[in-house]
């Protein structure tokens, strides 16, 4: 099977000292599981209708890449995540092979987004860092959550600037009422890291202020006692 990226190894046990700011993927993707796959779900069935050009040739390669990727979706459903890349099973192909053969589909596209987050999932954190930077993202959500797992791959590779920067991507990439205040604590603790606490407690209040009702609001009065001045 063609590949056009190397697999990379797990990348060392770098964590971040402040445990929540690398949550691992799986504590991300369960906590946010339905919004996750209704998103992702919406936006292939979005993408079947979209080729309103080249009838001969794009629209049965789509259609085709569609057919060839519910069985890598199901693995990806299951946490299966090596199988979803390579070998889903039932005569079907992995993300990977979508990429490579039908390439120009937004099937393909989406695909590349399926396979960053099995990389992330399976600790192999440059490998998502790639496949996620080619996934062109529209809409309203998906490119919060792709700059999310972009800063989430590179709080694991210990590059904390870099994840600063996509976690900022992320909020100012459209509004949601569960992720986008999920990124802001990230953000915050990651300032709260380099100790910037004057921005870390302004991230922790626009939670609360503006988002009062998300999860992430729930128990943020400790986060803001802990960065407000004493005294």
């Amino acid at each position: 099977m063609a590949k056009k990226k190397q697999e990379v190894r797990k990348a060392d046990d770098t964590l971040i000292d402040i445990v929540e700011v690398r949550e691992q993927a799986g504590d991300f993707f369960e906590r946010y599981r339905t919004i996750i796959l209704g998103v992702v779900g919406v936006l292939l069935l979005a993408i079947v209708g979209w080729f309103a050009y080249n009838q001969f040739y794009l629209k049965p390669k789509q259609q085709e890449a569609i057919d060839q990727m519910f069985q890598a979706q199901i693995q990806f459903e299951r946490d299966s995540f090596q199988l979803a890349l390579v070998n889903p099973g039932g005569g079907y192909i992995g993300f990977l092979d979508i990429i490579d053969n039908y390439g120009g589909t937004p099937a393909a596209n989406l695909a590349n987004y399926y396979a960053g987050v099995c990389y992330l999932h399976l600790g192999k954190y440059d490998a998502a860092v790639s496949y996620l930077g080619d996934f062109n993202a529209k809409g309203e959500v998906m490119p919060i959550m792709k700059n999310g797992a972009l800063g989430d791959a590179h709080s694991e590779l210990n590059d904390l600037s870099k994840a600063m920067s996509y976690y900022k991507k992320a909020v100012n990439a459209g509004e949601n009422d569960l992720l986008t205040p999920y990124y802001w604590k990230k953000i915050a603790m990651l300032n709260e890291k380099n100790g910037d606490m004057d921005a870390a407690l302004d991230a922790y209040e626009k939670i609360k202020n503006d988002y009062p009702n998300a999860p992430d609001a729930r128990d943020i009065d400790k986060y803001i006692a802990r960065v407000t001045p004493k005294g």
